[in-house]
């Protein structure tokens, strides 16, 4: 009987598979066929068009970062160590009205998924201005990719007004639905503050209608609740209870002053969230009450947020972070465990977009989107528990592979769907043009 040959086989290393039941697999097979994977297991010999060796590596789901601006690695570094209304009102709004144009939006984009791609994340949930622009670039370079229009009531770059957006909205899915799930477009209002009732409501309607995700950044600090609460006469979960936003396709970012009884809305409501702990610990905005929401079965991701307010997209940063600030806030060390963490950049970042059923974990019937680590370095030897591992000694620079929808999109540290000295240099001369014609 012929042998069945597959594209590609991952052979050896460790092999975590994120599965339900947490199954480790030492000596692992993977088998892809096309974009898919089709064998998972050990001990069996799949023909390959390619093999890649995984010994002494771990091999795991791919990163999914649940919320970015990846335009914004445009603005890394160039306005730190501020409060949070003052960087965002003082700084990034004005300097996001000077210089963000079709240009800077792509050009920031492909430095942006270069460094995503190198530290191990191939999935990425996006929301900025000229959205279709980073969508572009996304597709590009064969990168997994939430791409969503924002929408706000204040003056913005792509000039998105409230007239248009019912007819911006259809335009945006028409043209992005076609690619899912590699891009899938989908719906962000900036925030309760930035938005009105009626923007709100209507960018929800349109939402539901196209069948597409419905997101927004909400209570990322304190003052956002006074400043709701004195326009609306209600706190900012009640407003968007009332309005009829906040359902399962609603993804709410940052929930960092949820209080007890906002967390139980959420949960009756079925809202999935995206916490960013580096850029809520560096902007002081606040820490999000993770563990409670886990507790309620509250679907929860992990995001880098912007790289002007992290200043990083590496998602073992993030993973890193969150283990340990919960454990400082709570004075609790068993909190938020090194499983439960590498689960929220994984499983539970896919749940949190929508995509568990497709990405997530390495099963039998999944989307090929898989990373290798190599494990044979002073800082991860010698190792005892992989999940740990993963937490709190790796860094991004130890993704050696890095494969999306069964494509190696890089191979032994070398980016092969783009030239990242060129996305660089893009950017060097954007800042160079930033820093020549000064800050606000």
């Amino acid at each position: 009987m012929q042998t069945e040959i597959f594209d590609l086989v991952i052979r050896g290393g460790t092999l975590l598979t994120m599965s339900a039941d947490m199954q480790i697999i030492e000596d692992g097979v993977v088998a892809i066929k096309a974009n898919r994977i089709e064998l998972v297991g050990k001990n069996i010999q799949p023909g390959a068009d390619k093999v890649i060796r995984a010994d002494g590596c771990l091999v795991i789901p791919g990163l999914v970062n649940t919320h970015a601006h990846l335009p914004m690695v445009c603005f890394r570094g160039m306005a730190d160590d501020l409060a949070l209304m003052d960087w965002l009102e003082n700084h990034i709004f004005p300097m996001e009205a000077r210089f963000v144009d079709k240009k800077l939006a792509y050009d920031g984009a492909m430095l942006a998924i270069a460094e995503m791609i190198l530290s191990g994340t191939t999935t990425v949930c996006d929301g900025y201005f000229f959205e279709n622009h980073i969508a572009s670039a996304i597709q590009s370079c064969g990168m997994r990719a939430v791409v969503a229009q924002g929408f706000a009531d204040f003056a913005t770059p792509d000039n998105t007004g409230r007239e248009k957006i019912i007819s911006t909205a259809e335009r945006f899915v028409r043209r992005w639905k076609q690619y899912a799930p590699l891009v899938t477009p989908a719906f962000f209002c900036h925030s309760a503050y930035t938005c009105s009732p009626q923007t709100l409501v209507a960018v929800k309607a349109a939402a539901r209608d196209a069948g597409v995700q419905y997101m927004l950044h909400l209570m990322e600090h304190e003052e956002e609740a006074r400043t709701i609460e004195s326009r609306y006469g209600r706190k900012p979960v009640p407003h968007l209870l009332e309005l009829g936003v906040l359902d399962s396709e609603t993804v709410a970012v940052h929930c960092n002053w949820l209080s007890p009884e906002d967390i139980k809305v959420f949960a009756s409501q079925g809202v999935r969230v995206s916490h960013n702990p580096a850029s809520s610990m560096k902007l002081a905005a606040g820490v999000a009450p993770i563990p409670q929401m886990l507790s309620r079965g509250i679907p929860v991701g992990l995001g880098t947020d912007g790289a002007a307010s992290n200043n990083t997209l590496d998602m073992f940063q993030e993973m890193n972070l969150a283990a340990k600030i919960h454990k400082a806030v709570s004075l609790d060390p068993t909190a938020m465990s090194a499983a439960e963490v590498v689960r929220m950049a994984t499983i539970g970042g896919a749940r949190v977009l929508g995509l568990d059923n497709l990405i997530g974990s390495i099963e039998e019937g999944k989307l090929a989107d898989i990373i290798i680590l190599d494990m044979n370095q002073p800082h991860l030897t010698p190792l005892y528990n992989p999940y740990s591992q993963l937490v709190y000694a790796v860094r991004g620079a130890d993704v050696t592979t890095s494969i999306i929808d069964g494509k190696i999109v890089m191979e032994n540290r070398r980016l092969l769907t783009m030239d990242p000295a060129v996305a660089m240099q893009n950017v060097r001369d954007i800042g160079n043009r930033i820093a020549s014609e000064g800050k606000p």
